[in-house]
């Protein structure tokens, strides 16, 4: 059974950073893309940034010099740092591998 267990975000003020954890089991994890989409209230979800097997990066252009993914495949686990957050990065934060998606991460950032 796959299962993705998210960790990290908060409530921060602006300017401020959060880490989030996405932990990985019951699947071949060190060859599979993992991805972080967020989805913000009344919004819908959207691509944030991925990361592939070979460690290869995307983000969305409005993250990008501020969120850095990375994983540790001994860990089985994807990280999303995230740095001058802003009031509009607030959202609900999901993890995904495959078809496969975590429960979701609360991250609030006041202005």
């Amino acid at each position: 059974q796959v299962h993705l267990m998210q960790s990290g975000g908060g409530l921060v003020q602006t300017g401020g950073s959060l880490r989030l954890s996405c932990e990985v089991s019951g699947i071949i994890f060190s060859s599979k893309t993992v991805a972080w989409y967020r989805q913000a209230p009344g919004k819908q979800r959207e691509f944030v940034a991925d990361i592939s097997g070979g460690g290869s990066t995307t983000y969305q252009d409005s993250v990008k010099g501020r969120f850095t993914i990375s994983r540790d495949n001994a860990k089985r686990t994807v990280y999303l740092q995230m740095n001058s957050l802003k009031p509009e990065d607030t959202a609900v934060y999901y993890c995904q591998t495959v078809r496969y998606w975590g429960h979701g991460t609360q991250v609030t950032v006041s202005s």
